[in-house]
C-alpha cells in the first residue's frame, strides 16, 4: 500500500506520516519513510536547491522539473523497491503536491504537470491520499518556531492560500482516492 501525505506547510503532515509507521509498525506492518524531495542522494541534493537556496530565482516550470527529478529517483530506488517487497510506503508529500503548487498556485498547466509527473513515476501512484487542511493562520503560527522559512515558506499569503485551495479542489474532484483530514 502507498499512502501520501499531502497539505500545506504547518499542517502536521510529517508528524502524523511518523504517528501512522509507528502504529503500523506495532502490528507488524514493515513501513518504509520517504519524503519528496528527498530520500535519495540526487533528491536530498535537489531538495537543497529547491528549498533552501532562496539566492536563485527558479522559474515555476524549472522548479516543475528539479521536483520531477528528484521524484524519479525516489520511486525507483525507494518505492518501487519497497511496494514490490510487499512493504507500505508512507510518503512526506508526492505529485500532488507539484499540482498544488506549482500548478494550482504557481504557473504550469495541470495538464503539462499530469503528463511529466505520469513519466516521472513510471506507472507508480498513491493507493491513498491523506490531505491535512489548515487555514493559513493557524499554519503560520505553528512555524513560528522553526526558525528561518525555506523558499517555499517565504511565497506571500496569496500564494499559500491558493496552495490550500487546491489541495481542497483536487481532493472534491478525487474522492476515492483522498481525504480531508481537519488538521486543527
Amino acid at each position: 500500500m502507498f499512502i501520501c501525505f499531502e497539505g500545506g506547510d504547518g499542517c502536521g503532515k510529517s508528524t502524523q506520516q511518523k504517528l501512522l509507521s509507528e502504529y503500523l509498525q506495532k502490528k507488524g506492518i514493515e513501513t518504509v519513510l520517504c519524503q519528496d524531495p528527498g530520500g535519495t542522494p540526487l533528491g536530498c541534493a535537489v531538495r537543497d536547491i529547491l528549498l533552501h537556496r532562496d539566492d536563485l530565482c527558479i522559474d515555476d516550470r524549472a522548479e516543475m522539473f528539479l521536483f520531477m527529478a528528484a521524484r524519479t529517483q525516489l520511486v525507483e530506488e525507494i518505492i518501487r523497491p519497497a511496494l514490490e517487497k510487499g512493504k507500505f510506503v508512507l510518503s512526506d508529500r508526492f505529485l500532488l503536491s507539484n499540482i498544488v503548487y506549482q500548478g494550482y498556485a504557481g504557473g504550469v498547466g495541470i495538464e503539462t504537470l499530469g503528463s511529466v509527473g505520469k513519466i516521472a513515476v513510471n506507472g507508480i501512484t498513491p493507493d491513498l491520499i491523506l490531505i491535512f487542511d489548515l487555514p493559513y493562520e493557524q499554519a503560520v503560527k505553528r512555524m513560528t518556531d522553526r526558525g528561518k522559512k525555506d523558499r517555499m515558506e517565504q511565497k506571500s499569503e496569496r500564494y499559500k492560500q491558493l496552495v490550500r485551495e487546491g489541495f481542497l479542489r483536487y481532493a472534491e474532484e478525487h474522492p476515492k482516492l483522498c481525504i480531508v483530514i481537519d488538521a486543527a
